[in-house]
């Protein structure tokens, strides 16, 4: 007969089981149990180990109060005391306690003591201490959290921006609530329901309405350096501000306050950097072609207004397997392009693939009409095209016909925080419904914090939304100052259903550039009146 055998529990095996079961139910009090006992058994306790305490406890503040602190604090003595060296989540969790504590000063000290050991802090890191001066209302040390995060490289979210925002409004600091709704402008874009409440108690308060002076000289020059959609040169106009939650019509105009919002792009600063930043990137990379030939080739050929990838167009919804490739669809999309704009667009092609297609009778006229014409480039063999139609439309300003969502990994190499708003200004989409062609041009005007030239501000509010006229902006104006057109103010309601407006039809679904007031086919926007921000 077999003996039953029973396996004996030791303190180590007992330790392991009940971590388990704490760290996975984030247990305060089995946690606080667990480390006295193995403190009792000497047990050996490894960094993991104690950074789980140190997490529980931390998260625990709410609950349990001055106990989770003073346990918490208890764990990381000891580590030191042991001489195991804390890691970045060691850090982020004692700041945590520290800063439950309201000592936003030994916060801070904990996060820079990282350099002791050579470990780089992360943005979490430093948010116990920046929320806890925020709390303070010590906006002068959370500005120094600022700088340091600053220093390292770290880029402010909106979590981060919106705190010091909120520091600023309640010491009334109006220069940094200014380039702290910038900030907000050019990292966050739409913003949360906190962060509304923040930038509508500033405008709402006294101090807010006492900001300002008459319109500045050369500030629409300023706006179209920028980009369009900003200035940056300090609170315009005088007296009380309107706030009110609006939308904004698919043309792009407040039905608050009836201005029109820009369609934002990149300023020329920024264009040129990102142009080089590919330059580089491509000379690198592109070793067996002359990237450099197309960089001349280009300057003596500038006169386009779009650039279209080629191949990312022919073989849509093609039969990869017989190596289909649509010339119709290409031909219907480059004549598209010249109707609208009676200029034809250059074609960007690989060579390889360009030669195939000229040993096919039914394609070679009028391939080679393009190419005599010089407005079909090949790209040499052994070349990325994306380079090159991706350079051509940022050297250019152009529009980039391309469904290519540029999500590979040469785009990433980029790293660009403005490539994403390029983009959204500069691609056009497209899609051969029933074998028609329909292309999706940017939208008349970007979903972005805007400040107008007579010192408005229109700030979206953060949601998906399928219908981008749903959406909730606060409005923002000083009607002293902004006094848009009463007329085109109250036309809101037909703007967002596409009405007719002062005689002219403006049809959202429309393709035609011609018939639509703000965008157009050379990223310049053509109106039929002028704009308040142009």
């Amino acid at each position: 007969m077999k003996k039953n055998s029973t396996k004996t529990s030791t303190p180590a095996t007992k330790f392991h089981s009940d971590f388990s079961t704490c760290s996975k139910n984030k247990d305060f009090t089995g946690a606080i149990t667990l480390f006295d006992y193995a403190i009792s058994q000497n047990l050996k306790l490894n960094l993991h180990h104690l950074n789980c305490f140190l997490y529980i406890c931390a998260n625990s503040t709410e609950s349990f109060g001055a106990l989770a602190i003073e346990k918490g604090f208890h764990i990381y003595n000891y580590m030191i005391s042991s001489k195991i060296n804390p890691n970045e989540a060691t850090i982020t969790a004692v700041s945590r306690l520290a800063a439950a504590n309201n000592d936003a000063d030994y916060s801070f000290e904990l996060v820079k003591s990282l350099g002791n050991y050579n470990v780089k802090p992360r943005l979490r890191t430093y948010d116990a201490a920046l929320f806890c001066y925020v709390k303070l209302l010590d906006a002068e040390k959370a500005y120094a959290v600022e700088d340091d995060m600053l220093t390292l490289g770290l880029c402010l979210e909106e979590p981060e921006i919106s705190a010091l925002l909120k520091v600023s409004v309640e010491v009334g600091d109006a220069e940094k609530v200014y380039g702290y709704l910038h900030k907000l402008r050019a990292g966050v874009r739409c913003v949360g329901e906190e962060t509304v409440a923040v930038i509508e108690r500033w405008f709402s308060g006294g101090v807010g309405e006492k900001v300002g002076g008459g319109v500045g000289e050369g500030v629409k020059e300023v706006m179209v350096k920028n980009g369009g959609g900003w200035h940056g040169l300090g609170w315009l106009g005088k007296g009380k501000w309107a706030v009110r939650r609006t939308s904004v019509g698919l043309d792009g105009g407040c039905c608050g306050c009836g201005e029109r919002l820009a369609c934002v792009d990149i300023g020329k600063e920024d264009t040129e950097k990102f142009a080089q930043s590919v330059v580089a990137l491509a000379v690198e990379r592109e070793k067996r072609s002359n990237f450099t030939q197309f960089q001349n080739w280009l300057d003596q050929h500038n006169d386009f207004e779009a650039i279209v990838d080629a191949a990312n167009i022919g073989l849509y919804q093609q039969n990869f397997a017989d190596g289909g490739f649509s010339v119709p669809q290409l031909e219907a999309v480059v004549k598209e392009l010249y109707n609208r704009s009676n200029k034809w667009p250059l074609v960007i092609l690989h060579e390889k693939r360009l030669h195939t297609l000229l040993a096919n009778p039914c394609n070679r006229e009028l391939l080679q009409e393009w190419i005599d014409n010089g407005i079909l480039y090949g790209t040499p063999v052994g070349s990325n095209d994306d380079w090159y139609w991706l350079y051509a439309s940022v050297k250019l300003k152009c529009m980039l016909v391309t469904n290519d969502e540029m999500r590979d990994h040469i785009f990433e190499l980029l790293g660009s925080n403005f490539f994403p708003r390029w983009k959204e200004r500069h691609q056009v989409h497209y899609a051969f419904p029933k074998g028609q062609l329909k292309l999706e041009m940017p939208p008349s005007y970007s979903i972005v914090i805007q400040e107008s030239e007579r010192g408005a501000w229109h700030v979206p509010v953060t949601g998906e939304y399928k219908d981008e006229s749903q959406r909730t902006w606060l409005c923002v104006t000083r009607p002293e100052t902004c006094n848009a057109s009463d007329e085109f103010a109250k036309s809101a309601e037909a703007r967002e259903s596409g009405k007719m407006i002062n005689g002219n039809y403006l049809n959202p679904s429309s393709n035609s550039l011609n018939n639509s007031e703000t965008t157009c086919i050379t990223g310049k926007r053509k109106e039929r009146s002028e704009s308040p921000t142009e």
